[in-house]
């Protein structure tokens, strides 16, 4: 009973120094929070999807070009397609590939940024010159050469090879800054007395190095999921990206909504509206939360 109860104790403190560390940061970051709250509608929305009031795929040739009504909030395209159940499907798109291509994008980048900056020589050597080649070139150009080469794989209903291209971009970039944070971690006491304890490089890195660049891989992450979002939009809109018939907002703004963009603005002006909003609330809490979680900004 003793041990019950003070388990209950600890995770009660931990739910309260939780729920106070959101307090403070809905009190100090408002423009944060904004970001958040839109990031999870956008979630919801996603996850929700399929009780969406339309199927996103079905064509309605009695629809076509609807204007915005109360039966198609957000008007229908060429197809009769209901325009609002296809951003809502998007978003989910949008999330899943955006999520991936940063989370897989900024895990390779710490990692090869860690190792750099720990083992030094010869290896932070070859790791920083493939470093600078990969930011020699344009993302979106880099992204567009992969995507090129690899062609498509779905796997799930996502296009692998797609992640991929957009999670090589942002490797070279999190591989800066991750080498540049573990440097001065690689000089503290502590990781001395592990060298001397004899523990592995592999341990060294993933348990004394890895976990004390957790605030800026997280800033990193957050940040790096708006990019990607745009650059999968990108993509799709140069028809190198999600192809028909699965809803993506950039594909949404090619083909016969740039035809009809005069007849039927809603076509293009919904799925823009959608892109613009999730980069800047992503931006915005990724921000929010620099300021949040580095000492340097905090007053």
């Amino acid at each position: 009973m003793t041990m019950t109860a003070t388990t209950h104790r600890v995770r009660e403190g931990k739910l309260a120094r939780v729920a106070v560390g959101m307090a403070r940061f809905t009190l100090t970051q408002p423009l944060g929070t904004l970001g958040l709250l839109f990031v999870l509608v956008m979630a919801a929305a996603a996850l929700l999807a399929d009780w969406a009031p339309y199927d996103p795929t079905a064509f309605d040739m009695s629809a076509m070009l609807a204007p915005p009504s109360r039966e198609h909030w957000f008007g229908t395209d060429a197809f009769g397609r209901d325009i609002f159940t296809r951003v809502i499907y998007g978003a989910r798109t949008a999330l899943a590939i955006g999520f991936l291509s940063s989370l897989i994008g900024c895990t390779v980048g710490a990692i090869l940024g860690v190792a750099s900056a720990y083992f030094g020589g010869r290896i932070d050597l070859v790791i920083q010159r493939c470093v600078d080649i990969l930011l020699s070139f344009p993302i979106i150009v880099l992204a567009l050469v992969v995507v090129a080469m690899l062609g498509k794989r779905m796997v799930l209903g996502i296009d692998v090879n797609l992640v991929v291209a957009i999670s090589l971009p942002i490797i070279p970039k999190v591989a800066r800054v991750a080498r540049a944070a573990a440097l001065t971690i690689r000089e503290m006491p502590y990781i001395d007395a592990a060298r001397v304890a004899g523990f592995s490089h592999a341990r060294i890195i993933f348990r004394h190095i890895c976990p004390n660049i957790a605030a800026p891989y997280l800033i990193m992450f957050t940040a790096y999921i708006a990019q990607a979002i745009l650059l999968e939009a990108s993509l799709s809109f140069l028809g190198l990206g999600v192809t028909e018939p699965t809803p993506a907002w950039g594909l949404m703004l090619s083909g016969n909504a740039v035809e009809f963009y005069r007849e039927a603005p809603w076509m293009i002006l919904f799925p823009g509206l959608a892109i613009t909003l999730a980069v800047f609330a992503f931006n915005l809490f990724g921000d929010s939360l620099r300021d949040w979680l580095d000492p340097k900004f905090k007053t």
